[in-house]
């Protein structure tokens, strides 16, 4: 009964099948039987994904789906959302992960007794996990304070006690209105409800990572908290703030109910491949499919600013989204982690990663950080941040007087300058804050006067310039800036300035990490250590103090820099022009013939997912790393057609490892791009986002399956449009029946346009550079105007 509350898409049902979006819009035209909808809209219908089930199976029609393709249609259908479903899911498989013979005791009845007999089992996981007393009130005591409520999912709402509350929603959920009239409820699937200007209620992008609520003003009651004095000794287990919600609460039975087979399926998963390792993908499946609704911190840039900060055993983020940088930090015994987040499902999230990683105390909150800040007693070794950037309303009216502003009240054009000194106030003497800033935030002249302050009393320590591409958006080259918490003013203060702007990758390749890890920990190490560093043009130098406080206070690296040695500049530019001129004559030999105009040919037509179902051809999905550290191909390198760029977490699912001959397509983007993979590239693990066919040579040749997948017409009946991105259904992709002779002369003609492709982008790469090295040697006097 209750499986029938999971709901499926008719792209869903494709999945399932096997087929296009067609073959179900005619089954359901075709066939009476066919399971009414159940949901969605007219236009966007949804189905019991049971009855879907035995549908298809009653019609032969079911292919053979793998187990984390039908939980995951479990989660993405769930009736409340993949968010809560992701929560609930997290909770069950921590305590398999925990208790695993009380989850065997628990799931050997009925989906009621289950429902009813997990609350008490999470409880006495989720208790010590994660302190307090989960779903029992925002204290643990068992009570709530007045003007508070609970919604669905057990997640904490205020509500306004001195204006019109407003009225229940269709699924019984209470928006909030805080007593400042502007505290954002969230619903059961994680999405905020504001206030808007004429009182209405209005909906809020809570599910952006990094974004505070629009706004959540600090009642009077709370003034005292908000006022804690700054210096004060270090607090381990630091109780929550009255105006700050626990991460994680344990779910009612009757909430748990709509989950309960979601929560088996994701038990049977955790048996095949370990309960962290079910979370992470399902977590990042979902992370997937939602490209544009999350920003998120690149796992090479999260480790980056881990091991910028040094080893600590307490370690805070109070903009915390799913939780990146602290998984990035090296476990430590005794460990404790706190993270905050202004949106219930991801701090949720994060609670429950950080808890199956390891057995650190987990200590997670909900609230918007710096109006609501959960943790104001706690001073940790070191704090991770990747603020939201550019946020006017972060509170600069309510938050004048707040004693955390020790360097300068922040302008309310300087939100990032709010969150540093949030940072630095949580911070025990000494300890270390790495955040990540937009490079406006060093240099606005509205932020010149805290720049200077912090200069002065040697709290900031290091400005990076990362390059182009290192972390959204991907079209500014961001900054991470290095901070201490002074236990002593510095004798003879210096900055470390480095710029790994050198290293940005082609195309969308994204940065080479490994150069920017090296360039940059080898520089901030040495740095420490001596205080001076040996400097090196163009990449990194040490600034003393007294150079920076001008009028502007402009900390941007490249401003302070001396220019790389361009030693050997005009041979370099003629080498260029050289390799050059010879591609340019290779890409002249390789341009294709005329066309010869032919008949239109009507062939035969057939998709890959039957020829995967007849086993022609073999098809897999990237996305896990493996044991072994392996280059990762990303879809970026596909698009761009560049050597294997990427890296993906370690999990114990084995990699999915590309041969020469493999057809790889990436699914998102909307453009018409498949790569055949040669004996360069083969033997590198398939990234996120890709899809790799690995045809039968005895009846499918690689070159014609590429070619014919790259047709502008046949990708766009393949592709699904949502608001904001193309996915492409591999499986609905279509190729004519030809005999095997055929078959080679095609892709022949898709292989030479292939390597004239390849010489284009060669050329017009050695174009740029030695335009650009040419102006920079006019400019810098290496190479004369003769």
């Amino acid at each position: 009964m209750q499986d029938n509350a999971t709901e499926v898409t008719a792209a869903g049902i494709a999945r399932l099948a096997g087929v296009g979006r067609a073959a179900v819009s005619n089954w359901r035209r075709r066939h009476a039987d066919f399971p009414k909808p159940v949901g969605g809209t007219e236009t966007s219908p949804s189905f019991a994904l049971t009855a879907v089930e035995a549908w298809l199976r009653k019609q032969g029609k079911l292919a053979e789906v793998p187990l984390r393709e039908r939980v995951w249609q479990q989660l993405a259908g769930h009736p409340e959302g993949p968010l809560t479903a992701l929560v609930h899911t997290g909770c069950a498989l921590l305590l398999i992960h925990e208790r695993p013979t009380v989850w065997l005791d628990a799931s050997a009845g009925s989906d009621a007794r289950l429902a009813a007999v997990l609350t008490g089992a999470l409880e006495q996981v989720l208790t010590p996990r994660f302190g307090g007393a989960p779903g029992r009130g925002v204290h643990g005591g068992g009570r709530r304070d007045a003007g508070e409520a609970v919604n669905a999912s057990g997640e904490a709402r205020a509500v306004n006690t001195s204006r019109e509350t407003p009225g229940v929603n269709a699924v019984g959920e209470v928006p909030g209105v805080n007593p400042s009239g502007g505290g954002p409820g969230v619903n059961a699937a994680g999405g905020a409800l504001g206030v808007n200007a004429a009182g209405g209620m209005q909906r809020v992008n809570a599910s952006h990572v990094n974004a505070p609520p629009t706004v959540h003003g600090t009642p009077a009651a709370h003034a005292a908290a908000d006022t804690a004095p700054v210096h004060t000794s270090p607090t381990r287990h630091a109780a929550l703030t009255p105006h700050a919600a626990p991460a994680v609460r344990t779910p009612t039975g009757p909430q748990l109910l709509p989950s309960v087979p979601l929560l088996r399926g994701a038990a049977e998963l955790a048996a095949e491949m370990g309960a962290r390792q079910a979370f992470e993908f399902l977590l990042g499946r979902h992370l997937d499919v939602n490209p544009r609704q999350y920003t998120l911190t690149p796992a090479e840039l999260a480790g980056l600013m881990a091991d910028l900060a040094g080893p600590a055993r307490t370690v805070l983020d109070p903009a915390c989204g799913t939780g990146a940088l602290l998984c990035a930090v090296d476990t430590r015994p005794d460990q404790e982690l706190y993270a905050q987040d202004s949106a219930p499902g991801l701090a949720a999230l994060t609670a429950l990663r950080l808890a199956l990683r390891s057995r650190a105390t987990v200590r997670g909150a909900v609230g918007d950080t710096l109006r609501a800040d959960a943790h104001p007693e706690l001073r940790a070794d070191a704090v991770l941040c990747h603020p939201p950037f550019n946020e006017r309303n972060w509170g600069h009216d309510e938050l004048a007087y707040d004693p955390r502003w020790e360097y300068g009240f922040p302008a309310r054009t300087e939100s990032e300058l709010a969150w540093v000194q949030h940072a630095l106030a949580r911070l025990a003497d000494g300890g270390a804050a790495v955040l990540l800033m937009p490079p406006a935030a060093a240099s606005r002249r509205s932020g010149r006067r805290i720049r200077a302050d912090l200069l002065r009393r040697g709290a900031l320590r290091a400005v990076v310039a990362l390059p182009v591409g290192a972390a959204p958006p991907y079209n500014i080259p961001l900054h991470v800036w290095v901070l201490r918490r002074p236990d002593r003013t510095p004798a003879a203060p210096e900055v470390l300035l480095v710029d790994t702007g050198r290293f940005a990758g082609e195309g969308r390749g994204g940065p080479d990490w490994a150069a920017v890890r090296e360039a940059v920990l080898d520089a901030w190490r040495s740095f420490e250590r001596t205080g001076r560093p040996a400097e090196r043009p163009g990449l990194a130098r040490s600034v003393p103090v007294i150079e920076l406080l001008d009028d502007d206070v402009d900390l941007a690296p490249a401003r302070h820099l001396p220019p790389a040695a361009v030693a050997d500049g005009a041979e370099q530019l003629t080498a260029v022009r050289e390799r050059l001129g010879a591609t340019l004559r290779l890409t002249a030999d390789r341009t294709p013939p005329r066309a010869v105009p032919a008949p239109g040919v009507r062939w035969p037509l057939t998709t890959v997912g039957e020829l995967a179902r007849g086993g022609t051809l073999v098809m897999r999905t990237g996305g896990n790393g493996g044991h072994a550290r392996v280059p990762v191909l990303t879809d970026h390198d596909v698009l761009a057609g560049t050597a294997p760029s990427g890296t993906l977490p370690e999990s114990e699912e084995e990699a999915v490892l590309t041969e020469p001959g493999d057809v790889v397509v990436p699914v998102l983007g909307g453009g018409a791009v498949a790569r055949v993979i040669d004996d360069a590239t083969g033997g590198a693990a398939l990234g996120r986002n890709l899809v790799l066919l690995r045809p039968d040579r005895t009846a499918l040749d690689p070159w014609f399956l590429a070619g014919f997948l790259r047709g502008t017409a046949n990708n766009r009946q393949a592709s699904s449009y949502a608001s904001t991105a193309t996915r492409l259904d591999v499986r609905r992709l279509q190729l004519p029946r030809l005999p095997l002779d055929e078959q080679r002369r095609y892709g022949a003609r898709f292989r030479a346009l292939d390597e004239f492709e390849r010489a284009l982008r060669l050329a017009g790469r050695l174009g740029e550079q030695l335009v650009r090295g040419t102006y920079d040697g006019l400019t810098d006097g290496t190479v004369a105007p003769e």
